[in-house]
């Protein structure tokens, strides 16, 4: 087997840790602070309204969703999900990933353009996500090494899906830190605490887009390395 197969399979172990790594910290992270309650007995949701209502927004409704770690914001929908660990919890991480979500929220209101970007850019990512991979496997295994390189350039698009995402993960929890501080939900020490869970998530997307930037590599030298044997 040549060199750069080698090499490309530890492309993927390196993804693969870098990855495993901020999941561990974000959950380790998440888990400590949990345990803190903040001090005005506010839940996440309680959070989250407050937020939504003080930034006029009237029209986006708070759900509970299964699992931990599951929040998110929905555009299309206009529901902001908070997971089981969010949702109810007093916790100062509940808060501050209550307040993180509503920074999306905002940013929606705002036609913030990273945010419409992302969307826009999700499709081609949903569409380079699925199809990919055939085309590759079937360019190199019958030869058709523009089907390879057609394969590789849609897998492109998910790692552009994955940078178009990190500045606007990183200003909805700039949003969240200022409104939390602004508006008196956390105090100082709290609201300290609250920031190590969303810079601890925040990093997770930096370790996804590495992760994939190394496999779109990787698929990079499995095609090249078809073209060579030709």
């Amino acid at each position: 087997m040549d060199d750069y197969y080698f090499i490309s399979y530890g492309l993927v172990i390196i993804g693969f840790l870098i990855t495993l790594a901020a999941e561990i910290n974000v959950k380790s992270t998440f888990k400590r602070y949990s345990k803190v309650m903040n001090s005005r007995g506010l839940t996440g949701a309680d959070a989250a309204s407050m937020i939504l209502s003080n930034a006029g927004i009237t029209d986006v409704q708070i759900a509970p969703v299964g699992g931990s770690l599951t929040d998110h914001y929905s555009p299309g929908e206009k529901v902001l999900r908070l997971s089981q660990t969010v949702f109810g919890s007093t916790s100062v991480a509940a808060v501050g990933i209550a307040a993180h979500e509503c920074g999306h929220a905002i940013q929606h209101k705002e036609g913030y353009n990273p945010l419409r970007l992302r969307t826009a850019s999700g499709i081609l990512a949903n569409v380079g996500s699925w199809f990919s991979w055939p085309l590759i496997v079937i360019g190199l295994g019958f030869g058709f090494l523009g089907l390879a390189q057609a394969g590789v350039i849609l897998f492109s698009f998910v790692v552009l899906f994955q940078l178009v995402t990190l500045p606007v993960e990183f200003d909805a929890s700039r949003r969240a830190v200022l409104i939390m501080e602004t508006s008196g939900l956390l105090s100082t020490e709290e609201l300290s605490a609250s920031k190590k869970v969303l810079t601890a998530a925040a990093l997770t997307y930096l370790a996804a887009l590495l992760s994939t930037i190394l496999q779109l590599l990787r698929l990079i030298m499995i095609v090249g390395g078809g073209r060579r044997r030709d």
